[in-house]
């Protein structure tokens, strides 16, 4: 009978009660069933939980729980061969066991993390956390080489030298070191370099401890020169002054000591055979001495890092738990402790060969079961046969043994066709083919691409789609095919026939699109968003104007592609953005729901920022948003109670905790209103400082609501397989709730309870309607998580359609949906993520009155800061200019690419592009085109530049295609630029006023222009010379460079591109493309431009490929090398103007004597550009007033083309 040992505390200094005593004794497990145990090697108490840990001679690591110390845990951490468990240190994560030969980390489960060894882990001892926190460790022994470890990736990141071997580290302001020598190193945490070095004893060093600013050592002396003996001094160090402080008296031989871990100068001292002293390192006349009665002498002592329990280990292999018994705990802030799932008794079944199979259950299970196979594991064996068709055998032959008839070679040979594809639902979509290749086969086949549509047509109704256990093919992953034409050749059509616009992907952090579909629905944030870009904010990383950009091009696409390159540009350059890990290259792996719900929070804070950085300084987004409440926070063990006032954008739901019904009891149903009553409320309890009490306590938070938003957001954050299961409930989210607001509670009520409270009108009661949902998909095997978004867009027309209107939003696909499709989730691989409600009242607002006051100072403002730079436009002047709808204007613009493109090569030889070229905007040219009444300035030359944007570059510049775009290295760095740069916003938005004063833009090719500005134009306020050149019949678009050579006799492009140059040409062809189609020849003259392209490769000379020489003298009927190509006269007066030579048949122009005769005439022009021939028609016989145009005084009433291949006259 071992007698229980007694600890005389009568009165601990510094608050350590007198009623402790021993509350546990614990003998270690021996290692085996039949092997002898052993003494403690190592002990500690967890830093996170209530768990105590001990350590043996053969590596196991062994972990009890709480005061009662049952046992928890067991795992091996190092063989048994490689000697005892010397360490342990905690992480939140798990622990981590050093052994002699390898380092050990393993879950508080037991379950491994890593486990590291190296060659030159000899004989390791201690171990240590590093300056960064218990994210590094550092790892010492009998060696001469210690070892850097990261504990998040199990792996060694740095090796170093020492000149000192080492056997305990303990870690303070610095790493305290204990050498084999009684020395003490301090160690710098970052760098690992000695500070100082402090003898502490004269042999060797038993145990040291360090606190705060204080290291406390023991240790031994080598006495009479034959044995050692433990000092009867106690060293102190002061860490602080790097100084020795008087040791400490201990006259029964200091073996262990320990500092207080919440006392900063107590420190406790034991001697091996149990006598204690609390001793005050400030004063060491105040210390207690007490005595431990055992009967064997101890080995070690712990204390909790609470300052609320000890642990001494006996060399009987016992371990002693001291504490008091009414207020023992480990942890300072305990997290909860995960425990084995108890063992179900199942009932005893008694089993004969007639028990029938199906009296044997199932069980009940979340996650998917091992037997689910994924499908590339799964072939299909036993196919049926091949079904013939009845007019085949109609038409057989007949003989003795069977018929006989024509091969219909449906199938290769040898090959076998795939019979169970009829009976196979549509599981997976086809990309399209491209439109280039829709182009070509055109002409040959009648058959039309199958649209997604049909396909959804096909999937059948009878079903919900977000019930069914496979992920339907509406909701998967969905990716853009890139042809040799680049992203414009991909058929975006296929997957939307709607009039709302998708966005596209392969773009950085494109995850955002669902969230930023749903905010450009509600009709609020809408309309607050827009007046706010409509205003002269400035600010290049204000993301509620580029918000404002987003909405307004989603609006004017009408079912276009759109993408947010602009908005998500802005993003990713955001400093914040990074902080919270938002960005999707900082965040590798991370889940997309919990980054856009992190986004979401973060979207909303900077907007409501933005929109108050803008005077008058209002708050009125902060309003739409803000749920005002006072947080009252009360302790549970003093009663104390403090409030403080805070608002939030967005409410995380929250969800009530698994409780275990009684037997023969239903579970309560829970509402989504009850959810989100508590959400609002947020009654919580969980531990922190009490101010009173002085100390870490339970406390209880409770928020008082004074008003509900306009714009109710929340973040569904869905952790626990009991809020799947909620969510998984058919018609759980109702699509309208109500909200009472009454002494600062709050009142939700949905469904019938919602329609009484209405019906009744006793209570002021706001009614909200859901916008949508964004959603998270998970698609199962071989595809990544994803998000989408479902939309009722019927709130955010301008008149209600009286009924509900859901669409599906996959980033670039498009569909409607149904209610009950929309608001159906799925545990298993549809959740929603991020929901927005509006109140009722506000529905159907469409406010586009921010038209009207659209601030248009920048149009008139200069370029840039540079004073220096040489100017090459003339600004808008606002006495005289102000452009309108009938302004046209020329565009240019210019890139350089930000991203090379990748592609892929298969083992064909074929190439793949797997992401295209990526381009940044650098240069935007804008030019005057023809001057209506009080629009532009008409004594300007013609064709005055009024902006000319070179653009600041934030980001690295892989290609400046300086041959196609004419930028030089530098052009685009505000330290070497010659030019005057803008920011990117500044050039963007100056355009988008533009745009939305209705002005029509002119260019060539300017569907590129566009995408890489980013901006939408509507068709009606473009004019595309490359359309209005392009015959659909060719497949082929011209060039301008070519259109300029051929029609208007002009080399451009010949050294560099420059967008002015270009923005003019394509303003001059256009001029070109009216009188053609005045004249009536256009369609001939595109038919000649074709030809002679065909004939030089469609390259102006000099440009690669074979050209058609042209005369360089002026001769009858030949027009001069310096001279555009004729036209006819007729256009000439199109706008009022005279005609003039080379715009129509001017003097010396086409006839031998450079005139046309008298009277009825006809005068043959020949053009050998063109090969062909004008022929005038002339009648001054004829009315004036009948004629269409004068040339040198004659009326001219018809315009004739004659090609001489074909001799035939076609009047106009």
């Amino acid at each position: 009978m071992v007698p229980r040992t007694t600890l005389l505390l009568t009165a601990l200094p510094n608050g350590m009660d007198g009623d402790w005593d021993e509350v546990a004794r614990l003998a270690l497990p021996p290692p085996g069933r039949h092997a002898v145990p052993t003494p403690v090697a190592t002990m500690a108490f967890d830093t996170m939980q209530e768990l105590f840990w001990v350590g043996n001679d053969y590596g196991r690591v062994t972990s009890f729980y709480s005061s009662e110390l049952q046992k928890h845990t067991s795992f091996r951490a190092h063989p048994s061969g490689d000697g005892p468990v010397r360490q342990m240190l905690f992480h939140d994560k798990g622990v981590i066991a050093l052994g002699t030969k390898s380092v050990h980390m393993a879950s508080r489960r037991g379950l491994p993390l890593w486990h590291i060894v190296h060659d030159n882990m000899k004989d390791l001892r201690c171990m240590s956390f590093t300056s960064k926190g218990t994210n590094e460790i550092i790892v010492a022994g009998l060696q001469d080489q210690m070892f850097i470890i990261d504990v998040n990736k199990g792996e060694i990141t740095k090796e170093i030298q020492t000149p000192d071997q080492y056997t305990i580290m303990k870690r303070s302001r610095y790493i305290c070191a204990a050498t084999t020598k009684g020395a003490v190193n301090i160690l710098d945490p970052i760098s690992f370099n000695i500070v100082k070095t402090w003898n502490a004893h004269t042999s060797m060093i038993s145990d040291l401890d360090a606190q705060h600013d204080f290291i406390v050592t023991c240790g031994y002396s080598l006495r009479q020169g034959q044995s050692y003996m433990l000092d009867p001094l106690v060293g102190v160090f002061d860490l602080k002054n790097l100084v020795s402080l008087p040791p400490i008296p201990f006259p029964a031989g200091a073996a262990y000591v320990r500092m207080h871990p919440r006392m900063s100068t107590t420190s406790i001292v034991v001697s091996q055979l149990g006598q204690m002293h609390i001793v005050d390192l400030m004063n060491v006349n105040t210390s207690n001495v007490r005595q431990a009665n055992i009967l064997t002498y101890l080995t070690m002592i712990e204390i909790a890092p609470s300052g609320e329990a000890i642990a001494l280990a006996d060399a009987e292999c016992n371990v002693h738990l001291w504490g008091s018994p009414s207020r023992i705990r480990f942890a300072e802030l305990s997290n909860p402790v995960e425990f084995a799932d108890p063992e179900e008794e199942h009932a005893r079944m008694d089993w004969d060969t007639v028990t029938p199979i199906n009296t044997i259950g199932m069980p009940y299970y979340r996650e998917q079961l091992l037997s689910a196979w994924p499908t590339h594991l799964i072939s299909d064996v036993g196919a049926p046969p091949s079904k013939i068709d009845p007019q085949f055998l109609a038409s057989l032959t007949p003989i003795d043994w069977g018929a006989y008839g024509r091969n219909t070679k449906t199938t290769r040979r040898n090959q076998v066709g795939d019979t169970r594809t009829p009976d196979k639902s549509t599981a997976s979509l086809q990309a399209p083919k491209f439109l280039s290749e829709k182009a070509r086969e055109s002409a040959n086949s009648n058959t039309m691409d199958r649209r997604i549509s049909d396909v959804a047509d096909a999937l059948g109704a009878a079903e919900l789609s977000s019930l069914k256990a496979d992920v339907p093919v509406m909701y998967r992953n969905v990716e853009i095919k890139y042809s040799k034409f680049g992203v414009d050749d991909f058929d975006f059509g296929f997957y939307n026939r709607t009039k709302y616009s998708g966005l596209e992907i392969h773009i950085s952090n494109s995850y955002a699109n669902p969230i930023l579909q749903v905010l450009h629905f509600t009709p609020l944030i809408r309309n607050i968003t827009l007046q706010h870009t409509a205003t002269a904010c400035a600010n290049p990383t204000c993301l509620l104007c580029e918000m404002g950009f987003l909405f307004d091009m989603l609006e004017k696409a009408e079912g276009s592609i759109c993408q947010a390159t602009n908005l998500l540009k802005v993003l990713s350059n955001h400093p914040e953005a990074a902080r919270l890990a938002l960005l999707e290259e900082d965040a590798p792996g991370a889940s997309l729901t919990t980054m856009l719900q992190g986004l979401n929070r973060f979207l909303l804070d900077r907007m409501t920022q933005d929109y108050k950085s803008i005077a008058p300084h209002s708050d009125s987004f902060g309003q739409l948003l803000a749920t005002p409440a006072t947080t009252a926070i009360r302790c549970m063990n003093c009663r104390s109670e403090h409030t403080r006032p805070g608002t939030t954008f967005v409410n995380e739901l929250i969800y009530p905790l698994p409780k275990s019904a009684g037997r023969n009891v239903r579970a309560p149903k829970v509402s989504f209103s009850q959810v989100l009553k508590s959400s609002i409320e947020r009654e919580t309890t969980s531990r922190g400082w009490c101010s009173r009490c002085q100390r870490y306590q339970s406390l209880a938070t409770r928020r008082t609501i004074h008003n509900v938003p306009p714009v109710l957001i929340l973040n569904a954050a869905i952790l626990s397989p009991e809020a799947k299961q909620l969510w998984g409930t058919p018609g759980w989210l109702p699509d309208e709730i109500g909200v009472i607001i009454e002494q600062g509670q709050f009142f939700c009520y949905e469904g019938e309870d919602l329609k009484l409270h209405l019906q009744r009108g006793m209570h002021n009661i706001t009614v909200y309607s859901l916008i949508g949902v964004a959603a998270d998909v998970d698609s199962g095997q071989h595809q990544k998580s994803h998000l989408v978004s479902v939309v009722n867009v019927a709130h955010s027309m301008p008149t209600a359609p009286g009924e509900d209107d859901w669409h599906l939003f996959n980033d670039f696909l498009v569909r409607p949906t149904k209610r009950d499709e929309a608001l159906s989730f799925n545990p298993a691989w549809k959740l929603p993520s991020v929901l927005t409600f509006q109140i009722k009242e506000a529905n159907n607002r469409i406010d586009d009155s921010w038209k009207k006051n659209l601030d248009t100072s920048l149009l008139y403002q200069e370029s840039g800061p540079n004073p220096s730079a040489p100017r090459s436009h003339t600004p808008l002047n606002p006495l005289t200019e102000r452009p309108t709808a009938s302004t046209i204007l020329a565009l240019d613009t210019e890139f350089v690419s930000i991203r090379q493109p990748e592609i892929e090569i298969n083992s064909d030889g074929d190439r793949a592009t797997i992401r295209p070229i990526v381009y940044a905007l650098a240069r935007v040219s804008v030019v005057r085109g023809p001057a209506p009444p009080t629009a532009l300035d008409a004594s300007l030359p013609p064709a005055t530049p009024l902006i000319d944007d070179y653009i600041a570059s934030r980001e690295p510049i892989v290609d400046y295609l300086t041959s196609y775009s004419g930028i030089q290295a530098g052009d685009l760095d505000p330290r070497t630029s010659p030019h005057s740069l803008v920011s990117l916003k500044t050039a963007y938005k100056r355009l988008w006023i533009l745009v939305n004063l209705s002005v029509t833009f002119l260019g060539h090719g300017l569907k590129q222009d566009f995408r890489v500005v980013n901006i939408q134009v509507p068709k009606s306020q473009v004019i595309d010379t490359a359309e209005l050149f392009f015959v659909a019949a060719r497949l082929r678009k011209l060039s301008l460079a070519f259109l300029a050579w051929v029609l208007l006799k002009e080399d451009i492009q010949v050294v560099v591109h420059d967008s002015i140059e270009d923005a003019r040409t394509a303003l001059r062809l256009w001029g070109k493309w009216r009188e053609f189609r005045e004249a009536g020849v256009l369609e001939e003259v595109l038919a000649d431009v074709y030809r002679v392209g065909r004939e030089c490769g469609f390259r102006p000379p000099g440009r690669g490929g074979d050209a058609v020489a042209t005369p360089s003298k002026n001769g009858p009927g030949t027009p001069g090398a310096g001279t555009p190509t004729p036209t006819p006269a007729k256009i000439g007066m199109g706008m009022g103007t005279p005609v003039r030579n080379g715009g129509g048949f001017g003097t010396g122009m086409g006839t031998p004597n450079g005139q046309l005769p008298k009277g009825k005439e006809k005068v043959l022009m020949r053009n050998p550009l063109l090969d062909c021939q004008w022929l005038v028609m002339s009648d001054a016989d004829k009315d004036p007033e009948e004629t269409l145009q004068v040339l040198d005084g004659i009326p001219v009433r018809g315009i004739y083309s004659v090609r001489r291949s074909h001799n035939t006259l076609a009047e106009v």
